[in-house]
Order: structure tokens, then C-alpha cells, then sequence
């Protein structure tokens, strides 16, 4: 990405969080909690973002009234946390999508198929609690489509996951990912996950799980196939 200039609409002393989220505002480009900014962020940048957050996040102990200085267990709670956002449970903002063979349909497979269930980890975008789940994606391929290594789901699944989402939203990019880069007939994502917003805070309701889909091309068109990928899925079991 061309910064134009080293950012000339950022002043060369402005914090590193500025100087990327100028660069979006620049390019028009989205920055929602469960968006990718990799392409935004310089080669070095994300060293010094994490200097800015672990600053940032002392203030927000220090607003809690926890004695960061003197209190053992908290003494280094600022940095542990920044790395925890940037390098894991935030990590599919950062970072570039990873490596994805894709392999020509050769034999021109036709029949269903079924991935899952894919643990997911994710943290809900209106509270940062934990979101803990399993995902199932069924594929129709045709003779046109892109075919991926089985453990290539898992690793997108992760990378669309480890942002700030909230679940509907999730298997959405999911979807639409896989759409565009298998390019098959129909497309079929499940999600069942506990979410800690419930269970950790507000109503404290252990038992409640979300479960959604979303069904493209002819899983939205098929009843009959639509009906076969879900009694082959095991939510619930």
C-alpha cells in the first residue's frame, strides 16, 4: 500500500494509531471492529501500536483504581493485554488472510460436502466477552469451482473469528468468503456458540446457546439438500 508520502495528512508526531486510521479515512475504507486493516499497516507498525495500547490500557487500569505500580499481579497486566489483542484474540484485524492453495475440481465432484464441526474463538464486539463455538460449512462444488485443503476452513474460520463480531455477522463473512474464493454451487454455514456476554454478565444464563445459518446458491434454493446437510451436522449432539 502506498502511504503517499510517509502520511502527509498526519503530523510526523502523531501516535501510530492515528497515522493508520488516517490512512483509512483517506481510502474511503471501513474500519468496524470486525474488519481487516492489514493493508493499512506498514511493515514495523504493529510493534509500535502495541506500545501504544499497552500505554492506553495502563490508563484504563489506573481509571479502575488498580495500583499497577505496587500490585504484583498487575504490574505487567497492560502489556499481556495489548499482546493479547493484537497477537491472538484480535488477531484477524491485523493480520493478512492466510495462505490458501486452491486446487482445480478436476474430476468435476459434484456431491455434498461437509467441514466441521471447526472450533471457533471470538469475543463479542459489545462487551469484548468471549464467544466459544463450533462451525459447520457444507459446499455443493461444481466443475468451475476452486477446491481447498480440509484444513483450510479451519484457518479462515480462525482468521474471520479472532475479531471484535457479533455471530450473525460472522457467518456471513464466512459465507461470503467462501463464495468468492470456492466459487461453488451453493454454500451452507452453521454456527452454535455460548456467548460470555450472557453468561459472565446481564441475565448470567449458562444453559442459552445462539445457533444460525446462512445458506447461499442452491442450499437456499434446494429444500431437499438444504434438509440433508442439517440432519448430517450434529448441533446439539
Amino acid at each position: 500500500m502506498d502511504s503517499s508520502g510517509d502520511d502527509n495528512a498526519a503530523t510526523e508526531g502523531s501516535a501510530i494509531s492515528a497515522r493508520i486510521r488516517d490512512r483509512l479515512v483517506r481510502a474511503k475504507r471501513r474500519f468496524n471492529a470486525n474488519d481487516n486493516i492489514a493493508d493499512f499497516i506498514e511493515p514495523g507498525e504493529l510493534d509500535l501500536l502495541l506500545d501504544e495500547v499497552t500505554d492506553k490500557m495502563k490508563s484504563v487500569l489506573e481509571g479502575l483504581v488498580i495500583d499497577i505500580e505496587n500490585d504484583h499481579n498487575t504490574q505487567g497486566t497492560a502489556r499481556r493485554v495489548a499482546k493479547m489483542y493484537l497477537n491472538e484474540v484480535f488477531r484477524g484485524r491485523y493480520h493478512a488472510a492466510p495462505p490458501v492453495t486452491e486446487f482445480p475440481n478436476v474430476t468435476s465432484l459434484n456431491e455434498l460436502m461437509i467441514v466441521g464441526p471447526v472450533t471457533v474463538r471470538s469475543a463479542c464486539s459489545h462487551h469484548f466477552c468471549p464467544i466459544m463455538g463450533r462451525l459447520w460449512i457444507g459446499v455443493m462444488p461444481n466443475q468451475h469451482s476452486n477446491l481447498i485443503g480440509l484444513s483450510k476452513y479451519a484457518r479462515l474460520a480462525e482468521w474471520l473469528m479472532t475479531r471484535p463480531q457479533i455471530q450473525e455477522e460472522a457467518i456471513t463473512q464466512m459465507a461470503e468468503l467462501l463464495m468468492d474464493m470456492v466459487k461453488p454451487d451453493g454454500l451452507a454455514v452453521v454456527m452454535e456458540a455460548d456467548h460470555f456476554c450472557m453468561q459472565w454478565r446481564g441475565v448470567k444464563d449458562t444453559s442459552t446457546k445462539m445457533v444460525n445459518s446462512v445458506m447461499r446458491g442452491s442450499f437456499l434454493k434446494d429444500p431437499a439438500l438444504r434438509r440433508e446437510f442439517l440432519s448430517l451436522v450434529t448441533i446439539n449432539k
